[in-house]
């Protein structure tokens, strides 16, 4: 991989090449002033933060070592996704929210830093995403989650832990527990009906559809902090 950099008018980008069976893939990500500047162009670029969202949950797994890696790889637990993203998910948790249930979410918009150490763990595209392409959460348009049930406060069962690489994790995996499947049919009907479509090797990932052109971005969450992100 070759990094390198490249201008736009008053930007700095970083252009990742990369070469891969010897053909060459390049990969432009933005940094915090080029994500700045196209949210100004485009108010639907900015990334909002998702605890605006009324009653939701984070968990934010990867801001502990509980999570597949064994190890932090966020500095803060928080959530950030693009704002009709996060609009759709503020939808989607008021319909929750009238059945009894909560939205629990265990990762959001995803720096690109964090995907290159996924891939460099794993290496493999059906769990994470290549650094060639980045990933949706990169682009702050996939969210991770699940649901709580707000009386007992506890999560619902699902057929597998979140970050599990079992095929019972498959959003379409045979389930024999008719509970649990209910749960998990009750969390991806829900979110469909909001413009998400679940990850079909993990029952917790939902995309949200209409993001085309969004730019991966690689924007620490401190910077996104300190800014006053909303």
């Amino acid at each position: 991989m070759v990094i390198k950099s490249s201008y736009l008018p008053f930007l700095f980008l970083t252009i990742l090449s990369f070469s891969i069976h010897s053909e060459e893939t390049k990969l432009i990500v933005f940094d915090k002033k080029a994500y700045l500047h196209s949210a100004t162009k485009d108010p639907n670029r900015v990334l909002v933060n998702l605890e605006t969202i009324p009653q939701i949950v984070l968990e934010i797994r990867y801001a502990t070592d509980n999570n597949f890696s064994g190890r932090k790889i966020y500095t803060l637990g928080k959530a950030f996704a693009r704002k009709r993203v996060a609009e759709a998910l503020r939808n989607a948790q008021m319909d929750f929210l009238k059945q009894g249930y909560s939205i629990q979410v265990y990762d959001a918009y995803r720096p690109y830093r964090a995907t290159v150490t996924f891939y460099e763990l794993i290496k493999d595209t059906r769990y994470v995403a290549s650094p060639k392409t980045g990933s949706r959460h990169n682009k702050g348009c996939a969210i991770d989650l699940t649901l709580v049930d707000n009386k007992t406060k506890q999560v619902l069962q699902m057929p597998t832990e979140y970050d599990s690489f079992e095929k019972a994790a498959w959003a379409n995996a045979p389930v024999s527990d008719p509970m649990i499947k209910q749960n998990r049919d009750k969390l991806i009907a829900g979110m469909s009906r909001f413009g998400f479509r679940v990850n079909k090797t993990e029952w917790w990932h939902f995309d949200f559809l209409d993001c085309a052109g969004y730019e991966v971005l690689d924007i620490p969450f401190e910077e996104l902090q300190d800014d006053g992100v909303r």
